[in-house]
């Protein structure tokens, strides 16, 4: 039987493949797809939840990595770290600013 994994969307960040490992060493079940992976695709693998790693850029950027608008309404739980943090931000409303 497959296991139900936790999914890891790759934003671009050198960590990403090291959140995976350390989830794996932690004994979750885990896998690391592109940002850009469909909602159709993501809904077939029928995560747990959803990380959105970090990344190299701002949200605020005219070309800035966006993933599907669909993950916000599959009722999973997202967790964001660095840029995926400020993706949670910006869509639920907030902003995000430099700190001085």
């Amino acid at each position: 039987m497959k296991q139900v994994p936790i999914l890891v969307l790759d934003f671009g960040s050198q960590y990403t493949q090291l959140i995976a490992r350390k989830l794996r060493e932690s004994g979750v079940y885990t896998e690391v797809v592109p940002y850009r992976e469909s909602l159709k695709d993501i809904k077939a693998r029928k995560p747990q939840g959803i990380i959105l790693s970090g990344g190299p850029a701002s949200v605020y950027a005219k070309d800035a990595y966006k993933p599907d608008d669909g993950i916000w309404d599959l009722g999973l739980p997202i967790l964001g770290i660095c840029y995926g943090m400020q993706l949670i931000t910006q869509h639920f409303g907030g902003s995000v600013i430099a700190a001085d």
